[in-house]
């Protein structure tokens, strides 16, 4: 592929994060299957690992923006979760909060809420406090003008069509049949506007095979990979994958497609059963650009 082809290619959103810096991030509850309460992570380990994150996403050209933890909200860290954030054709910034699935993470969209809106941003919700469709940011990805979103464990089918509306885009919904891969972030991670990480595994067979069909080259994973090594739980900035491993056979390929890959050590946050990409929020996402525009909006399940 030429020079000029590859840039045309690069995904233009992921330059832009919002992040949760981890001062009280602990395991007190179970609420997937990788946290067990007898199982803490290392504080000031989790803190390094973070930072070191953070510091590779700048140096890879990204902006990180740092959203204060709630003490009572451990899981906020996982700052992908808060919401799905766009860009406007004029440009202005509008949030659809998370609803989340469980009472223990909610109130982190009361502190999310009021950090974007003292930031410029308007917001919106489809649910909140138990009441209306759950919704969950770490399913929801913008590719090839579409939002494709996972349902099922976290993010309920009803949610699909409330944001589709809210935002006046197309909504392509994947069933996530699988107990470990409970939001898509853990099973799909795009690379540019034809490739992604893709594990099938995570999905019942109509969506899998779906999912496969959108994606022109796909890198497949195997459940195994996808469950030990959180590789589709990854983040792109323009040519660079920062990973928080990288099977040898996936990065032959990745490096055989021209990008680079930095593999970061997040493994204190595995214990939450989140890595890379659960820890940062894109908010680069634009209306017109990466996703089209559809007046009224449009779910297209698998």
């Amino acid at each position: 592929m030429e020079v000029a082809e590859v840039m045309e290619s690069e995904l233009v959103w992921g330059r832009h994060y919002l992040a949760v810096e981890p001062t009280a991030f602990r395991v007190e509850y179970a609420i997937n299957p990788f946290m067990d309460v007898e199982v803490q992570p290392d504080a000031a380990l989790a803190f390094r690992q973070w930072h070191e994150l953070v510091r590779v996403l700048r140096e890879c050209g990204a902006r990180v923006d740092v959203l204060p933890q709630r003490r009572d909200a451990p899981d906020m860290v996982y700052a992908m979760n808060l919401g799905l954030g766009v860009l406007d054709a004029d440009g202005d910034r509008r949030a659809v909060l998370s609803h989340m699935r469980y009472a223990e993470r909610r109130m982190e969209t009361r502190s999310a809420e009021r950090w974007l809106r003292e930031h410029g941003w308007a917001t919106s919700v489809v649910g909140r406090d138990g009441v209306g469709p759950h919704l969950e940011a770490g399913d929801a990805f913008a590719w090839r003008g579409s939002l494709v979103v996972g349902y099922g464990p976290r993010t309920e089918e009803l949610a699909l069509k409330h944001v589709a509306a809210e935002l006046g885009v197309r909504v392509q919904g994947l069933k996530i049949a699988h107990p470990g891969m409970y939001h898509l972030d853990l099973a799909f991670c795009p690379l540019d506007a034809r490739r992604a990480l893709v594990c099938p595994d995570a999905l019942d067979a109509t969506s899998a095979a779906a999912l496969l069909d959108l994606v022109p080259e796909p890198i497949v994973l195997t459940e195994e990979e996808a469950l030990t090594t959180f590789c589709a739980n990854s983040v792109v900035v323009g040519r660079t994958v920062v990973m928080p491993a990288c099977p040898e056979r996936v990065r032959r390929q990745l490096e055989e497609w021209g990008f680079t890959v930095r593999v970061v050590d997040v493994g204190e946050f595995h214990k939450g059963g989140g890595s890379i990409r659960c820890l940062t929020n894109p908010v680069d996402v634009a209306l017109g650009r990466d996703l089209d525009v559809v007046p009224g909006g449009l779910v297209e399940l698998a």
